[in-house]
């Protein structure tokens, strides 16, 4: 097998839609999950993280028993939505290779609507492989965006979270493995990841 660059947006996609996770408390999560958006108590002026991993988000919220993560989420999302918000991202954290220095960088921060974070990918132990998952954070105009224009359906997967975990508390991997939403490497447009990783 090749080796996985350590760059690399993999998410379950449709044609049009891409797959994102976030867990929250049931009050919020059970709702949003019925009525397939956000009902008016989620706060669309805070940044809210997105990220394709299902095990990212296993690891994040501890297989749905984290206080306050109980309730786990796929948030289908339009791949437009999506792109844009790459398109209007900054990294989170300053990177010599990508910005002019660390004033720049503030100034790309503080003015965008979007920011980037790569984290180590997780096994299903969850822990860390040596190559990274997107985390994608969005304020201001993209979380609105995100919550009026771009889902297309939220699922509850809080149960697939803890069957998964199940199997691999008892030692059965490959029936965890087998229960994975497939995520296979997303087509970046060219450029689309221009100052959001070293080198691109």
């Amino acid at each position: 097998m090749p080796e996985e660059p350590k760059y690399r947006i993999r998410a379950a996609r449709s044609d049009t839609t891409v797959t994102v996770y976030q867990a929250y408390p049931p009050a919020l999560g059970l709702p949003a999950a019925r009525a397939g958006r956000f009902p008016a108590a989620w706060k669309r002026d805070r940044m809210t993280w997105i990220k394709p991993s299902f095990l990212w988000m296993a690891y994040r919220c501890g297989w749905g028993t984290k206080e306050g993560q109980e309730t786990v989420l796929a948030v289908e999302i339009t791949r437009e939505g999506f792109e844009w918000a790459l398109r209007h991202a900054c990294l989170s954290h300053y990177e010599p290779a990508v910005h002019a220095g660390q004033a720049d960088w503030k100034r790309r921060l503080n003015s965008a609507p979007a920011r980037v974070q790569w984290d180590p990918e997780r096994d299903l132990h969850l822990r860390p492989l040596p190559y990274r998952s997107l985390q994608l954070g969005l304020a201001g105009e993209a979380a609105r965006r995100y919550a009026d224009e771009w889902i297309t359906g939220i699922r509850d997967v809080t149960a697939l979270q803890r069957r998964v975990h199940a199997h691999v508390r008892a030692g059965e991997p490959e029936r965890a493995r087998a229960l994975l939403p497939e995520e296979p490497p997303y087509p970046v447009p060219d450029g689309l990841l221009s100052g959001l990783v070293a080198g691109a």
